[in-house]
C-alpha cells in the first residue's frame, strides 16, 4: 500500500482539522519522520476506534519492516538487588528490601554471562542484554562490563546494557567495545515521573540518552504503563520521545507487573490494573509516531492471552524478551512463545551487530595506512 485508508469519523465527533490530520496520515517512512506529531495528534491517534488505530499502526509496520519478522532478545542480570534508587516499581531497590524480601547477587562472573549469552543464542535471540541494578557503573565496574561487550559480540549477538546512568566518558567506552544498544528508560510523563522515582531527575534521564547517542551507540528507551498514570501522561511521554533529535531505535512499552510489597506495586494491587487494552492502544500510537524503531513487548507480557499478544503484533510490536525471566519477573515461556510463533505464522530476525569502531593509523617509516579496531588498542 502506497497510503493509509483515510479514517472517516462522524461530524459531531471531530472537528475539520482532526479529520485533515488523520487523512494526512501516510507510511511513507521521510514524511512521517520529518513531520513529527504534535501533542495534540498524538491524543487524537489515542481516540481512534480500536480497529482503525490498529489499522494505521499494522499499515506503517508494514511499510517500514518485514510483516511477519520479530526481533527476539534475552535478558539476564549481570547484578541484582540493592539499587539505591528509589523506584516505586522495582523491587531491585534498596529502598523497598524489607518488605519485597529480594535476595541480593554480587556480579556475575564473566564466564557465566557468556555461557547464558551462549544459551540465547542457541535457542534463537538475536540480542543479548545485560542489566545492572546501579545508579551508574562505578570505575571499577567498567572494565568488566567491557568485557561482557567484547566477548558477547564475539559470539554474533547484538549486545544491549543497562546500567544506570553514563556520563560521556563511560558511554565512550562502551561505544568503543562495540556496544549495540543502551536501554535507558524514561518510565512515565515529566509531570507523572515525580509519583514513581526521587532518587534521579528526569532531566538526568535525558541526559544519559543524550550521552549513549552522542557516543553513536542505538538508544533503547521506553516506559512503563499501568502505574497509575493518566492516558495524558502516555501522550506526554510518546511526545517526550518526538521531542529528541532522533526516536530511539528500540522502544519497550512494558505493563506493568505489580510486585507486592513496592508503593506502587502495592497500590495498583489495590485499586487494579491499567485494561490490556489501553497497553495495545499506547504500543498501536507509539508505532505510528516511530515508524522505524523496534517496539518491543517487555514486562506484562506473561499475564496475556495468545490473542492478547497477537492484538500487540498487530499493533505494530516486532520484538520481544525470550525466556522465563525478566531481571526479577517472571515472563512468557519460550516453549510457549515458540508455539505462538508458529501459529501466528512469526519468524525471527537474525542478529545484525554493530561494527567495533575503527581509527587509521599511519605507519612512520612505510606512510602505510590502515584501519585498526579501538577495542582493540586498550
Amino acid at each position: 500500500m502506497s497510503a493509509l485508508l483515510n479514517i472517516t469519523e462522524p461530524k459531531n465527533n471531530t472537528n475539520s482539522n482532526d479529520n485533515d490530520f488523520l487523512a494526512s496520515l501516510t507510511t511513507d517512512a521521510a514524511l512521517t519522520t520529518a513531520n513529527k506529531h504534535s501533542r495534540e495528534q498524538i491524543a487524537q491517534l489515542f481516540d481512534l476506534p480500536l480497529m482503525d488505530l490498529l489499522l494505521q499502526a499494522q499499515t506503517i509496520h508494514r511499510q517500514n519492516f518485514n510483516a511477519n519478522e520479530v526481533q527476539i532478545s534475552t535478558l539476564l542480570s549481570i547484578k541484582t538487588g540493592n539499587c539505591p534508587e528509589d523506584c516505586g516499581y522495582c523491587s531491585q531497590s534498596g529502598h523497598h528490601r524489607d518488605k519485597t524480601k529480594l535476595v541480593a547477587e554480587k556480579r556475575i562472573e564473566v564466564d557465566k554471562v557468556i555461557a547464558a549469552a551462549k544459551r540465547a543464542k542457541a535457542t534463537g535471540s538475536s540480542r543479548f542484554c545485560m542489566g545492572a541494578a546501579w545508579k551508574h557503573p562505578s570505575a571499577k565496574d567498567m572494565p568488566y562490563v567491557v568485557e561482557l561487550v567484547k566477548e558477547v559480540k564475539a559470539l554474533g549477538l547484538e549486545t544491549c546494557m543497562t546500567l544506570g546512568m553514563l556520563d560521556t566518558d563511560q558511554a565512550a567506552q562502551l561505544a568503543d567495545a562495540g556496544l549495540d544498544y543502551y536501554n535507558h528508560n524514561l518510565d512515565t510523563s515529566r509531570s507523572y515521573y515525580e509519583q514513581v522515582v526521587s532518587t534521579r531527575s528526569y532531566d538526568e534521564r535525558l541526559d544519559t540518552i543524550t550521552n549513549v547517542r552522542n557516543s553513536g551507540i542505538n538508544v533503547c528507551s521506553g516506559n512503563i504503563v499501568g502505574m497509575g498514570e493518566s492516558r495524558d501522561d502516555r501522550i506526554d511521554w510518546v511526545h517526550e520521545l518526538l521531542k529528541m533529535p532522533k526516536a530511539p531505535e528500540s522502544i519497550p512499552v512494558n505493563l506493568l507487573v505489580p510486585i507486592q510489597g513496592t508503593p506502587i506495586g502495592d497500590k495498583v494491587l489495590a485499586e487494579g490494573q491499567l485494561p490490556v487494552l489501553e497497553w495495545i492502544r499506547t504500543i498501536a500510537v507509539t508505532r505510528i509516531c516511530c515508524p522505524s524503531s523496534y517496539v518491543r513487548l517487555s514486562a506484562g507480557r506473561e499475564s496475556l492471552s495468545d490473542a492478547e499478544q497477537a492484538l500487540a503484533f498487530m499493533a505494530g510490536a516486532n520484538s520481544f524478551f525470550y525466556g522465563d525471566k525478566l531481571l526479577t519477573t517472571g515472563n512468557a515461556s519460550q516453549s510457549g512463545d515458540d508455539r505462538l510463533m508458529r501459529e501466528l505464522g512469526l519468524t525471527k530476525q537474525f542478529a545484525a551487530p554493530r561494527a567495533p569502531k575503527q581509527v587509521p593509523v599511519m605507519d612512520a617509516m612505510s606512510g602505510h595506512q590502515s584501519q585498526v579496531t579501538l577495542a582493540s588498542l586498550g
